[in-house]
Order: C-alpha cells, then structure tokens, then sequence
C-alpha cells in the first residue's frame, strides 16, 4: 500500500470517527420513540408510567410514546422487552428493579439508552458501573431513619415493629436491610419476615402479629403494594397500623407514609429522557435520588384501628384517605 493511500485511508478513518461523535453528542431525530415497561399493574407503577407520558407530551420534543405490561410475568417481561427491542425504541425506560435488571441484558450490545424508574438500590441491582454506561435514571430510595421516625410520630411508645418483604425484590430488601441496621443501631427491636410469593403474605403478617408487634412497615415492595386489601385485611383486625413505602399504598388503604412521592419521580424521569433525546448520554447523567419525600396519613386506616392523632401531628402530613372514605390520591 503507497504512502499516499494510507494518508488518505487514516484520514476517512479520522473523518468517519468525528462523524460518530458528532452524532452521538446530537439530538434524536423527531418523533423519538420512547418505550416505558413495567413488570405489573398496581398504583404506584401506574403513576410512574402516567406522569411520564404526561411530561413527555408536554415537551417541546415530539415523541412516540409505547407502554408495555408484563402483569406480573416475569417470563412474559423478558419476552417484552425482546419485542420491543426488535421494533426498534430510542429510549427505553424499565419501571422497577427487576425491569431494569433484564433490560440491561438484553440491552447492552444495542447503545439504547436506558433511563430506570423506581429502583431502590440501584448500586445492588449492578446497574452503575462502567458495564451500565448506557443506564440511568431516579432511585426512589428512601432513608432508614425517617421510616422507623415515621412509626415513632404516630406510637411514641411502640416496643417492637414488623418487617415485611419479599425476598425476590432487591428494591424491598434493601429498603428494609437500612430500616434493621438503623434498629440496630438505636436499639430498636424489631421482627421480620420475607414472602416469596404474594400467597405467604396473611401468614407473614399473621406469624409477626402473634409475636406482639406493634406496627408492620413494608417499604417499595411492588409485589405487596398489588396486595394491599389482604395486608391491611388481617394486621387491621388485629389493630395494628401498616407503614408503607408509597403514597399509593397509603391510598390503597395503608395508614401512613413518609416515602416515595411517585408523581416527583415520574417527572424525574422524563426530564432525563427528554435530556437525552436532545443530545446528552446517559453516562453523563448520574443517577438522581428523589428530591423530595411525601408524607401521607389515611384517617380511614386510623378510624379501623383505633388510632388517634394529635392534631400537632396531623398537621405535618397531608390527608390522602379521609375518614369517610373520601380519596385525594393524585390530587
């Protein structure tokens, strides 16, 4: 090979690698096709999911928005995400730890980019890293200490509190791992029991209730909150109050809340999307947390057990639930 034509054939190779990172460094072409997949129906998801299209809608980017559901089959999910793949999406957006997991296999060789929803842990999950430079999205981790703070505005002088979760669900475990190692710590006492399907879940609560606990708590566990008639169900009859992870467990009937604001952190999520259809990449976007918590008090859930709250407490929190039954989820 001559001289010449090696100049000439490094120069088209230089060429054609400024081409590549021009185009990666620009904005998506119109309509960007975003596709959002959530592994089951419950409120929580279902808030993520619609605040999402919402804010995209709103955008000044036109986008083509696909929503898919796995309605709790996990082999159904994979297969999901497989199709949409071979559809063709610039964007995908998994809802949910276990979404983002799968996608990050079935994604990694296409340089889509992957922005998650809803993932408690997202360093556990393995989805940071120089392996996840196509992954980003918002945590809705929330810390140990305003959870067992939560139980103690509302019993000053509880002795034992009740874990609830399932074992499968990363996002779950380490919610409640945080909230025992802050017990721990402080020298709170507390009992635990995880599920690995939803038909454990009466005598998980069951067997913690004849233990003597005072209240159960049950973090962003996306099994339990579809579930949450049979939960509240028995610890109610018993007169004990359930602590959940999210406004929409309080709404589906749990007594209070300082946790994930849902609609907050669909609006999260479609800001990064709408950042990375126009150019920026998801390895420059470090994962965001939420940046705020809601707190929640459902005066139905106290009427049923017998609780009643000092109006200097009632006043930090916003009534989801009144005790008529009056809903103002979503409000």
């Amino acid at each position: 090979m001559s001289k010449k034509n090696s100049v000439r054939r490094l120069v088209a190779f230089v060429l054609a690698l400024a081409m590549c990172v021009l185009m990666m460094g620009s904005a998506l072409a119109d309509p960007v096709k975003v596709a959002v997949v959530q592994p089951l129906t419950h409120t929580s998801l279902n808030q993520i999911r619609d605040t999402i299209i919402a804010q995209l809608e709103a955008s000044d980017i036109e986008f083509e928005i696909v929503t898919r559901n796995a309605e709790g089959d996990s082999a159904s999910l994979a297969t999901i995400l497989e199709n949409v793949k071979a559809d063709g999406v610039d964007i995908l957006v998994p809802i949910a730890t276990n979404t983002a997991q799968s996608a990050k296999m079935i994604y990694e060789d296409t340089g889509v980019p992957v922005v998650f929803a809803a993932v408690s842990d997202p360093v556990a999950a393995g989805l940071t890293g120089e392996d996840s430079y196509f992954i980003t999205g918002v945590s809705n981790n929330i810390p140990a200490a305003e959870i067992v703070n939560l139980i103690s505005d509302f019993q000053p002088g509880y002795e034992l509190i009740g874990f609830v979760y399932t074992s499968s669900e990363t996002n779950s475990v380490s919610t409640i791992n945080a909230a025992k190692a802050y017990c721990d710590a402080n020298g709170i006492a507390y009992k635990e029991v995880s599920i690995a399907n939803l038909s454990e879940l009466q005598t998980a609560v069951e067997t913690l209730i004849s233990e003597g606990v005072d209240a159960l708590y049950t973090g962003n566990d996306n099994s339990i909150a579809s579930a949450m008639s049979t939960y509240i169900d028995v610890a109610y009859e018993y007169g004990v109050p359930v602590y959940c992870g999210a406004d929409s467990m309080v709404a589906d009937g749990g007594f209070a809340t300082i946790g994930v604001d849902y609609v907050q952190l669909g609006r999260q999520v479609a800001d990064i999307v709408v950042r990375i259809a126009g150019g920026e990449q998801p390895e420059d976007i470090p994962y965001e947390t939420l940046t705020d918590y809601a707190r929640f008090v459902n005066l139905q859930a106290a009427e049923r057990i017998g609780i009643e709250i000092p109006e200097d407490v009632l006043a930090a929190y916003k009534v989801l639930v009144e005790a008529d039954g009056t809903s103002h989820f979503g409000e």
